[in-house]
């Protein structure tokens, strides 16, 4: 949670100013500080610094919540705590689709479609609740300019022709999706650093990041041990931020009030609102009361040969196998890519492959819902179509 921007943690808007002055905008990048530090930024005696620095550690620790405390919110929530992906058989084995709160990751060869799953998720999450959707804006980060305006307005007009049957509508929709091309490690965790308050200004419900394997492939050398570690370090600070925003935007927090009263997520919402654009009316949040969001990130995959030296940065889980096969050198497997240390961030794998020339199979791996399934698609003019479904 370091990644919380310092003015949602109860500090002044002057204090604010005067640390963002110094580049100091975040709650990692103040406890970073020494407490002398903080005395000649802000001008405060030792006491006050000892008060900030113990209002910043409460605001960014995560606190502790009961089984049945988390249950008890899930079941008040009033919006959705899914985003149905409507392929029927899929969503059902989900328990209702893509989770908010969490990360969910696409994985699978090259030409699979998982930048079409992508680009049909982000028009589900403009459309109005009661067609399933989530009724807000989705950012869209592509790191390998993959993805379409033009299949974007095809799939949607493809896949619900009652609803996108004029201008408005497709307007609407393409108006809602941010796309952001970004084409190296740095401008990726930039951006999704500096997501949360576009995330509060714009209702955000859903982030992609199409792919995050692209660019940490092209820029570490994994046979080298520094570039292993850095590599490693990059994808863990990227997953943190992630699940901050996943989490933070999700179903109630903690100290959530249902009912008439705003929420306490909503309160700071509120707060941060009426700094960036003073003296608008109270109803212009009422939209915002149960603000909640989805991650979802594509990935490639690597191939392992037996009985030869893999690196540590590449390996997973057997369980995230795609598909064995016997080569001259022996059994290979198909994994996902990016090792260990990203295997164990996203909360949801589905792995995407190929069955012959027009038929594809979508794999449950990983799932805190779901077991192990898989179920035959297609690609179609309006997407994704599972074997058998009738048009949603």
């Amino acid at each position: 949670m370091g990644s919380k921007k310092l003015r949602r943690v109860g500090l002044s808007q002057e204090l604010c100013d005067r640390l963002s002055r110094h580049q100091i905008v975040t709650c990692r990048d103040f406890l970073c500080l020494s407490p002398l530090e903080l005395m000649k930024m802000t001008g405060l005696s030792y006491r006050g610094v000892h008060e900030l620095l113990c209002m910043v550690s409460r605001a960014c620790a995560p606190q502790m919540q009961t089984a049945y405390g988390i249950k008890t919110q899930r079941s008040a929530a009033l919006s959705p705590a899914f985003l149905p992906t409507t392929l029927s058989a899929l969503d059902e084995a989900l328990h209702g689709g893509v989770a908010c709160g969490s990360l969910t990751e696409i994985t699978g060869p090259p030409g699979c479609g998982k930048t079409q799953f992508c680009i049909m998720m982000s028009i589900l999450a403009t459309l109005p609740i009661d067609m399933g959707g989530l009724e807000g804006a989705v950012v869209y980060i592509d790191t390998e300019a993959a993805f379409s305006a033009e299949r974007l307005v095809e799939i949607a007009e493809s896949r619900f022709p009652s609803y996108f049957n004029n201008e408005d509508k497709l307007l609407l929709t393409s108006s809602n999706v941010h796309l952001y091309r970004e084409l190296s490690c740095d401008e990726v965790l930039q951006r999704v650093e500096s997501l949360e308050e576009e995330i509060i200004s714009k209702g955000v419900k859903l982030v992609i990041i199409d792919s995050v394997a692209s660019v940490v492939r092209k820029e570490f050398d994994t046979q080298l041990q520094g570039n292993m570690r850095e590599r490693n370090k990059f994808l863990a600070r990227e997953a943190a931020s992630l699940k901050y925003l996943a989490e933070e935007f999700s179903i109630p927090m903690p100290e959530t009030s249902h009912g008439c009263q705003m929420t306490g997520l909503c309160w700071l919402i509120k707060g941060l609102w009426q700094c960036l654009f003073p003296g608008e009316l109270e109803e212009k949040m009422q939209w915002k009361k149960h603000t909640q969001s989805s991650v979802i990130l594509t990935n490639q995959i690597t191939t392992h040969l037996s009985g030869a030296p893999a690196s540590q940065a590449d390996l997973v889980s057997p369980a995230d196998d795609l598909s064995p096969s016997e080569g001259p050198s022996g059994s290979s497997c198909v994994t996902a890519a990016l090792g260990n240390t990203w295997s164990h961030s996203v909360n949801t794998r589905l792995i995407l492959q190929y069955l012959g020339s027009e038929r594809r199979q979508i794999l449950i791996a990983k799932s805190p819902l779901a077991p192990f399934t898989s179920f035959v698609y297609t690609i179609k003019k309006e997407g994704l179509v599972l074997q058998g479904q009738q048009r949603p």
